[in-house]
Order: C-alpha cells, then sequence, then structure tokens
C-alpha cells in the first residue's frame, strides 16, 4: 500500500472511532467507564513506587542543572525547543520513567506521564508564583477545568488546597480533590512547587437533591492519583513555566482499548496545555499594557513521532 493509501485508511479508521465515540457520548456514557472499578492495593503501591522514582530522577536532573524537560535534550534539539516557545508554541512530550532500564509496572492502573512547557515574555518570577499561588482564584484561572478552589491552609512555603475538577471529555465527570503542596527555590531565579494529591472523590447526581462523593477509591477510576510538579525559571527576558504531571487512571477492556485509549491518551495533553495557556493570560494580564504579548501561537507544536522519552534511572 502506499503512502497516501495508509494514510487514507488511517484517517478512515480514526473517524469511524470519533463516530463511533459520538454515538457512546449521545448514548449516555461510555462502557469501558460504566461499571465502577476498586483501586487495588498492589496497583496503588505500584504507582506510588513509579512517582518515588520518577521523583528521584526529577532531583538528579536538578543536580545535572537540567530545570526544564528541554534542557536534557541533545544540543540541536534543545535549541530548536527553545526557539519554538520562544515564538509562542508550547512544548508537550509524554514521559515514560525506567527503572534499570525497564518499564515500571502498574496492574490494574494506567499511568499518564506529560510534561509542557510555555514561555511567557516580559514576565517575572515573582508574578508568575503569585498567580501560582492564588489558589482561591484558580476556579476563575483555570475554568476550564476547575470548577472549584479553596486554599485551606498556608505555612510558609506549604500549602494544603482543594480543587474541584470538571471534565466532560469522556462523560461528565466532577472530582473533589485536595492537594499537599510545596514550594522549594533554586537559587535567585528558579522555583519548584509539588503537590501530592491527598484525596480524589468521585462526585455523582451534580446538582441534584442526591448528590453525594462516591466512596474513595471505589468510582469509575476516571483519576485514583495526581501528582503535579510546577517549575518556573526567569531568563530570557520573560518566564519559562513547565508543568510535569504523573496521573494513574483504572485500565481499559481490551476489547475496547482501540476505541478509547486514544481519548483517554489524549486528555493529559489538552490538560497541561490548557493549564500552561491560561498561566501564561493570567500573567500577562498582570503585566502594563505597553509590555507586548506572545505571537498568536496558542497551537502546541505537532506531536513527535518519537517514542516517549525516557527517564532511566542513574
Amino acid at each position: 500500500m502506499g503512502g497516501s493509501g495508509f494514510a487514507a485508511t488511517v484517517r478512515m479508521v480514526a473517524s469511524m472511532r470519533n463516530a463511533i465515540l459520538a454515538l457512546l457520548i449521545v448514548a449516555g456514557g461510555f462502557p469501558a467507564f460504566a461499571d465502577p472499578s476498586e483501586l487495588k492495593p498492589e496497583t496503588a503501591a505500584a504507582f506510588d513506587h513509579y512517582v518515588r522514582v520518577a521523583e528521584a530522577q526529577m532531583n538528579d536532573d536538578l543536580d545535572n542543572g537540567d530545570f526544564l524537560a528541554i534542557d536534557a535534550l541533545p544540543d540541536q534539539r534543545r535549541q530548536a525547543a527553545y526557539e519554538r516557545i520562544r515564538r509562542g508554541q508550547i512544548y508537550l512530550e509524554p514521559l515514560r520513567t525506567l527503572e534499570d532500564r525497564h518499564s515500571i509496572r502498574v496492574p490494574g492502573g494506567m499511568v499518564h506521564h506529560w510534561a509542557g512547557v510555555i514561555f511567557i515574555p516580559g514576565a517575572t518570577l515573582a508574578e508568575t508564583l503569585a498567580v501560582l499561588k492564588d489558589y482561591n482564584n484558580h476556579k476563575s484561572v483555570y475554568s476550564s477545568v476547575i470548577r472549584d478552589s479553596k486554599l485551606l491552609k498556608h505555612d510558609g512555603n506549604d500549602f494544603k488546597v482543594y480543587l474541584q475538577f470538571y471534565s466532560t471529555s469522556v462523560a461528565v465527570v466532577v472530582l473533589n480533590v485536595n492537594f499537599d503542596v510545596a514550594y522549594a527555590e533554586f537559587g535567585n531565579s528558579r522555583v519548584q512547587s509539588t503537590s501530592h494529591s491527598e484525596r480524589i472523590a468521585e462526585i455523582e447526581n451534580l446538582g441534584k437533591p442526591n448528590e453525594r462523593e462516591r466512596p474513595v477509591g471505589n468510582d469509575h477510576g476516571y483519576l485514583w492519583r495526581l501528582e503535579s510538579y510546577w517549575r518556573v525559571e526567569e531568563k530570557d527576558g520573560g518566564v519559562y513555566v513547565q508543568n510535569e504531571s504523573i496521573a494513574l487512571t483504572r485500565t481499559i477492556p481490551v476489547l475496547l482499548a482501540w476505541l478509547i485509549n486514544p481519548l483517554v491518551k489524549s486528555i493529559p495533553r489538552s490538560v497541561i496545555s490548557s493549564l500552561l495557556l491560561k498561566t501564561r493570560d493570567a500573567v500577562m494580564k498582570t503585566r502594563p499594557a505597553s509590555v507586548p504579548g506572545p505571537p498568536d501561537v496558542d497551537k502546541p507544536a505537532p506531536p513527535s513521532t518519537e517514542e516517549p522519552a525516557h527517564k532511566p534511572d542513574q
């Protein structure tokens, strides 16, 4: 089959998949998520191990001077990535943490590990941190994914935060999430925040008299765990903002994987893109009117055809 014929086949399969997904939405949901799914102890333990290994490698990156994900790229790719980001594009990359050069199995769950970077011209570290730390206002800044937000406790560089996530990507999904957040400074121009989900509860019957939280870990498995890492660096006449996230969801039944997996795997990409763009917009609104905004390029760079970036342990 020639290249054009193969491309046409790919487009046809994608169109069929989208049509089936549309019918499922109209019909009232996805069979892959129709039944509740329990978060098993072995799944949670394996995910926690994945996160520990990933965080150890993040610390190794810091020791090696690689603050942003793009800093570890080969010279040519790194320079090209920085140029695209400074032109207003978003750098997005799927990641996969390895241990002893092997994948880390998480039985009964799917790990979604992504990183994205954006540039905010003319912005300062302080202005960007002011937006990120304004948790009571996150429901306004990130209204496309956050329905409610509250700062519960603040002690120095430590925060306790409540966020209510809202999504219609797979179905109407509402989640109450509590985070422990810690900030750390690296010199005068770099800051990192680490957010660990302390509790995630799915809401059912939203807005109805019988609205309630489902038992934690015994729900539809849309999101069982979420670890989020923001890195902010002031240089090149502005601020680079990176979000890296590691999420745990339920697995997809094998017979439906071809249909559901492409959508489920695309959600973290679109969420990180939205978070970065909304952060840039919010920071730019705090800038004087005379400061030029970024170029009119809000779309991320085309996805790479390479394998997801590996982060082997040292």
